[in-house]
């Protein structure tokens, strides 16, 4: 195995967990700003009133969402066993 082809496996494997959390951090972050904005124009200060919509709606993303992040895991691994005899070369 040269570096490269570790630094290659490694950038993809970065690629594929960025690209599988992806939705759920970017609705989770939608949520909170609206959140925010909402207690900002309301002068509501309460902690709590973030995180249950946040936690709500990352489980509602991941419902939603894990087939097609499965099937991306799916590829991931099956590309990374595929190519096990290339890569011990």
């Amino acid at each position: 195995m040269t570096p490269e082809l570790i630094i290659t496996i490694g950038k993809s494997a970065l690629e594929t967990v960025i690209l599988i959390s992806a939705p759920m951090l970017l609705l989770s972050l939608i949520v909170g700003i609206l959140i925010s904005v909402f207690q900002a124009v309301t002068q509501i200060n309460e902690a709590t009133l973030t995180f249950v919509p946040k936690i709500i709606v990352t489980f509602l993303a991941l419902l939603l969402f894990f087939p097609w992040m499965l099937r991306v895991m799916l590829g991931f691994t099956a590309n990374l066993f595929t190519n096990i005899p290339m890569y011990v070369r």
